[in-house]
């Protein structure tokens, strides 16, 4: 099989972003410790989470903005006024947050473009990716960027069309088996599976065990060699 286009997750896959957000939750459940218990507090924000994923989309701006509604609705719609300006102040500092490329990135995707054209299929808010893509230096990398408020198998089928040969030619890689592997797979293309230590509940799933298209690789690193062999 001739691979010709390799797409790639940005958060989590190539550089940290999980575990800003959980530190920014941890931010919460300390101004919130005297208004709501931390388990109480976290299923609240789950539940607002998802509730406001069709509106908000993924993404810091959407997180800020649960947050904000998640300690309106804890203390009755009387949250004071300095809980509020900290939890916007805590996202803005998400949102200027360095960017730290994942050991290995650097190198394996140099590696990949040599021979591949790289796409880069990611959600969230268009603005911040676009802006985290930049200051990771790897965007010169990338033949295409494709930011999109919800990865689905349609979705990887018309950007394996639009950006390289289809999807029966196309690898994607992903920390998450939600956004990354299942949909890609169900589109036709290959799909590798690259933990990140990390997992928001919203994207977990079960490991497609056995199918003919799928792998699990320890690292970024093993990308290149995966992706020859196929």
């Amino acid at each position: 099989m001739r691979i010709t286009t390799v797409g790639l997750d940005a958060d989590d896959t190539l550089w940290h972003n999980e575990s800003i957000f959980r530190l920014t939750q941890d931010r919460f459940r300390a101004l919130m410790a005297d208004v709501a218990a931390p388990d109480v507090l976290d299923a609240k924000l789950a539940e607002v989470e998802r509730r406001n994923l069709a509106v908000y989309g993924y993404g810091v701006k959407g997180f800020t903005l649960s947050m904000i509604e998640t300690a309106m609705e804890v203390t009755g719609h009387r949250a004071p006024a300095r809980i509020v300006a900290d939890i916007l102040a805590a996202g803005r500092e998400m949102l200027t947050h360095p960017v730290e490329p994942l050991p290995g990135v650097e190198a394996a995707l140099a590696d990949l473009a040599r021979d591949h054209r790289l796409v880069l299929i990611t959600k969230g808010d268009l603005l911040h990716q676009e802006q985290k893509l930049a200051a990771s230096g790897l965007g010169d990398l990338f033949a295409a960027v494709e930011i999109t408020s919800e990865k689905d198998a349609a979705t990887y089928a018309r950007v394996f069309d639009r950006d390289g040969t289809g999807a029966a030619e196309a690898v994607m890689c992903g920390n998450s088996l939600r956004s990354d592997v299942i949909p890609a797979l169900e589109a036709g293309a290959y799909a590798a599976h690259v933990a990140y230590p990390l997992t928001w509940a919203h994207e977990m799933a079960d490991p497609p065990l056995g199918h003919p298209r799928f792998a699990e690789l320890a690292s970024i690193s093993d990308l290149p060699a995966w992706v020859r062999g196929l």
